[in-house]
C-alpha cells in the first residue's frame, strides 16, 4: 500500500503563499530603491510591486503578471548583472505560485 502524504491546509498554503510574495516584495523593493539600477528598470520593480500586490485577481494571475514583466526585464541589455540575479530569484519564486 502506498501511504499518502499529508495535504496542506488551506491556511497553511495561504502562509506560504504570504511568504513568497513578501520575500519578492523585498527584493523588488531593493531592486527599486538601488540608484545604481537604471531608472526604466527600477519603474518596471515598481509596477511588478503593484501586480503582486493586486486584490482584484488570484495570487497564481498576480504572479504571472508579475513573471511577464520581470521576464521581459531580465532579458534588458542595460539591466546589471547584480539585479538580473536578483530578478531570476524572483521569477523562481514566483513560478511556484498556484491556484488550488
Amino acid at each position: 500500500m502506498k501511504e499518502e502524504l499529508p495535504r496542506k491546509t488551506k491556511a497553511q498554503r495561504q502562509e506560504e503563499l504570504q511568504q513568497i510574495f513578501d520575500e519578492a516584495d523585498y527584493i523588488l523593493n531593493s531592486i527599486s530603491a538601488d540608484t545604481s539600477v537604471p531608472r526604466n528598470i527600477r519603474k518596471i520593480t515598481t509596477q511588478a510591486i503593484e501586480e503582486l500586490k493586486a486584490d482584484s485577481t488570484t495570487p497564481a494571475v498576480n504572479a504571472s503578471n508579475g513573471i511577464s514583466l520581470l521576464d521581459d526585464l531580465s532579458q534588458d541589455p542595460n539591466c546589471p548583472l547584480h539585479t538580473r540575479t536578483q530578478i531570476y530569484q524572483i521569477l523562481s519564486l514566483l513560478e511556484q505560485i498556484r491556484d488550488f
